[in-house]
């Protein structure tokens, strides 16, 4: 998060906008891997901001190795998602105007595993019911990208 931590020495807490992917990434069942954070301790899905110079997609493949461990043979885009529903507010204070494209990544090779401080566990959760303690910006992303239908 080099970007953004520089970003952050000039603006402090403010709202900025922030422009980053979320990676969904299936098991064979079709249940969604999901990643327990650190700073807030409920779910949300894989993904974070994009690095200078970067592509939507580099950013991608980097955010998934980073967080999860894993490796996509391919990136399949979803959406592209932004405006009031993805203002988020982290613990710690600092406010983003979220600018998030999704993607699903396809013929994912590798075990789950954390890799960096941002992660406590990784799971698999179906999307049929509610799932406990879902990060609410995930479960934006989630339901806009059409992955939540029932709830």
């Amino acid at each position: 998060m080099g970007y953004i931590s520089e970003l952050r020495k000039l603006v402090g807490t403010r709202p900025i906008i922030m422009v980053g992917v979320s990676v969904i990434v299936k098991n064979p069942e079709g249940q969604v891997l999901l990643q327990k954070r650190t700073d807030s301790l409920d779910w949300g899905t894989l993904g974070g901001s994009m690095e200078l110079g970067e592509t939507f997609e580099e950013t991608a493949r980097r955010e998934l190795f980073e967080e999860a461990g894993l490796q996509a043979e391919e990136l399949t885009f979803i959406t592209n998602l932004s405006g009031e529903d993805f203002y988020y507010k982290y613990p710690h204070g600092d406010e983003v105007y979220n600018a998030i494209a999704v993607y699903e990544a396809v013929r994912v090779h590798g075990t789950p595993t954390i890799n960096d401080d941002e992660g406590l566990e990784l799971r698999y959760f179906s999307l049929d019911e509610p799932i406990d303690n879902l990060n609410s910006n995930s479960y934006m992303i989630l339901k806009q990208a059409g992955y939540i239908r029932n709830w």
